[in-house]
């Protein structure tokens, strides 16, 4: 199956490169592209991709009002941000908007397209070097007086899970902290997703931290 991608950047020569990448991938095609952010929603909304490649900084609507329009509307339609990644609040601001992935624009090639495919499955993708810092940076903020997010309903081993990926582990890594098989962490893993409400993993992350249980690691 052809994976469908709405290209979102200001810049038109960043456009006409991705548009020359995505053409020599023959899963990937390139229905639309939009120069500002509220071209980006209204495309969205009439084409319906399956990816956006979103840019954050736009003249006018931003990457991330842009995103938290996309997702708003609902519909299949998956958020991948794309950028130069010069500013922290911009990664937390495009996460909780609803992006399910953020990429740096220096990455290679067929990361970026891989990362394509990966989002249109239907999981989330960091960069690696996003991860760590975006962790970290949650590490480093101070702990609010009360959590912002209810975990009602979340059992006490769930709890345990959230906390290790709000750390940034994978399921094999949790399996083997929590002494317990892949197959039990990926279902916990799971059922945290329906209770939460997280699309994706990378959800799992922030609702770990607005709960509380994100700590420095010593």
């Amino acid at each position: 199956m052809t994976v469908r991608v709405l290209l979102v950047d200001d810049q038109p020569l960043i456009r006409a490169g991705l548009r020359v990448l995505i053409a020599d991938a023959p899963d990937l095609d390139v229905v639309a592209e939009a120069a500002t952010g509220a071209e980006a929603v209204r495309l969205a909304r009439e084409v319906v991709p399956d990816v956006v490649l979103m840019d954050l900084r736009m003249p006018g609507m931003d990457g991330i009002q842009a995103t938290r329009a996309i997702v708003a509307h609902g519909g299949p339609t998956r958020v991948l941000v794309l950028t130069t990644f010069d500013d922290d609040e911009h990664v937390h601001g495009a996460l909780r908007a609803g992006a399910s992935g953020f990429l740096v624009k220096d990455m290679a090639l067929d990361d970026i397209l891989g990362a394509v495919r990966v989002v249109a499955a239907g999981d989330a993708l960091i960069a690696p070097a996003v991860t760590r810092r975006l962790i970290a940076e949650f590490a480093r903020r101070p702990t609010p007086a009360a959590p912002t997010r209810s975990l009602d309903g979340v059992t006490e081993r769930e709890r345990e899970v959230l906390t290790l990926v709000g750390r940034g582990l994978s399921n094999a890594e949790i399996a083997a902290q929590l002494v317990i098989s892949p197959a039990t962490a990926k279902a916990h893993v799971a059922r945290l997703f329906t209770k939460l409400g997280a699309r994706d993993r990378v959800h799992l992350v922030i609702a770990a931290y607005d709960a509380n249980l994100t700590t420095p690691t010593p």
